[in-house]
């Protein structure tokens, strides 16, 4: 394994993952490799690789094209969803551009009418997903991941076999392994890096395509990561503070950087652009592997879920396992069901975990990153 001697460049190249990216979907293309885009983390990734195909994280969180999306949305809608449908419009994410089959989820309101919109210009495939995790939901889901399964192999020419979703199965748990002990440094106090970094690790690695260097690049960073703090080398003693809530990305960025400029430092990341991704394996020598692979995906705890008991397991969890000093549970604006379950998180924290509670609401512009440096100040302070 190639030794990792400077943590900077490292770091960079992690966060230019997704914009070195853009070539490389290009290349793949070329190559004749198909592409399945998608916009959440409960979209299977092992049945478009089971099928031959990579699947790719589509452009969602930067205000750069919210204008144009307003000319078909209203203003008033979640900065993700006009994100999401402003980059696909205007044609101006690769990803989307090179994409074959976009795969959408009707997790909100919002999404699953803007995947209508979507379909007028690109091939998109909607998954109905349940909004309770009970049996009747699991029903459901199962159902719809055999038929996406089924709509991959008509679109795509393939036949999808079962050990062909084992063997995706494997190479996706490998990863997932691997981002979380990568991520578990952080539960060491005083935390080793700045949680910046460990998420420009973390959200870059999902944009590394190979997946066996991906994880080979993961397992490098963490093992210098525990070598030099083994050497003493970490970032002194500093407030930790989990962030949960809304994705985490692009111009939400600047929630961490108003923790970490302000004397705290980010260890655990619950959203699922952080933990919620790679929480969960898959048994890959499940007797019925589809219904193993909907199971996993069903389980992930979105506040889309009612009731959501998956997502309060897991954030106590971490609360325990990285030593939080406090919750910041970010919103972005007009996201209804984050804003609303945001009561009942803030009373698990304070009155059953007895942590400190903060919320913001925000989207991706900057112009309130004074007012969120102000009131997150002040609370990191307070710790």
């Amino acid at each position: 394994m190639e030794i990792i001697k400077d943590f900077p460049k490292v770091f960079d190249e992690f966060g230019e993952a997704r914009r070195n990216s853009f070539i490389a979907v290009k290349e793949i293309k070329d190559a004749g490799t198909p592409v399945v885009g998608a916009y959440c983390t409960y979209a299977p990734q092992e049945l478009a690789m089971a099928a031959g195909a990579v699947p790719i994280a589509l452009c969602s969180m930067s205000n750069e094209t919210t204008a144009d999306a307003e000319q078909d949305l209203p203003a008033n809608l979640c900065p993700l969803i006009k994100s999401s449908y402003g980059f696909a419009k205007t044609d101006k994410c690769p990803y989307f551009h090179f994409s074959d089959i976009v795969v959408g989820e009707t997790t909100c309101d919002g999404k699953k009418k803007m995947y209508e919109l979507m379909s007028d210009f690109k091939k998109v495939f909607v998954m109905n997903l349940p909004n309770s995790q009970d049996e009747e939901g699991r029903k459901l889901w199962r159902s719809e991941v055999r038929r996406y399964k089924e709509y991959l192999e008509k679109e795509l020419g393939v036949e999808i076999t079962d050990e062909q979703i084992r063997e995706a199965v494997r190479v996706k748990n490998a990863e997932r392994n691997a981002q979380k002990a990568v991520s578990e440094v952080m539960a060491n106090d005083p935390a080793p890096i700045m949680g910046g970094d460990m998420f420009k690790v973390i959200f870059g690695s999902q944009y590394k395509f190979d997946k066996e260097e991906s994880i080979k690049s993961l397992n490098a960073v963490r093992d210098k990561i525990m070598a030099d703090y083994g050497e003493g080398k970490n970032v002194g003693k500093k407030p930790r503070i989990l962030i949960t809530g809304c994705p985490m990305g692009g111009g939400t960025t600047k929630i961490i950087d108003a923790v970490e400029n302000n004397g705290g430092v980010v260890v655990a990341f619950e959203n699922c652009s952080g933990y919620k991704m790679f929480n969960e394996n898959i048994d890959e020598n499940a007797a019925d592997i589809m219904n193993a692979v909907a199971d996993r995906y069903l389980n992930i705890g979105c506040s889309v879920m009612t009731p959501n008991p998956n997502r309060y397991e897991l954030l106590g969890k971490l609360i325990d396992q990285y030593h939080v000093d406090g919750v910041l549970d970010m919103t972005l604006t007009a996201c209804h069901t984050y804003n609303i379950e945001g009561k009942k998180i803030e009373k698990f924290c304070r009155e059953e975990k007895g942590v400190p509670y903060i919320a913001v609401e925000t989207d991706y512009s900057t112009a309130d990153v004074g007012q969120l440096n102000t009131r997150i100040s002040a609370f990191v302070e307070m710790l």
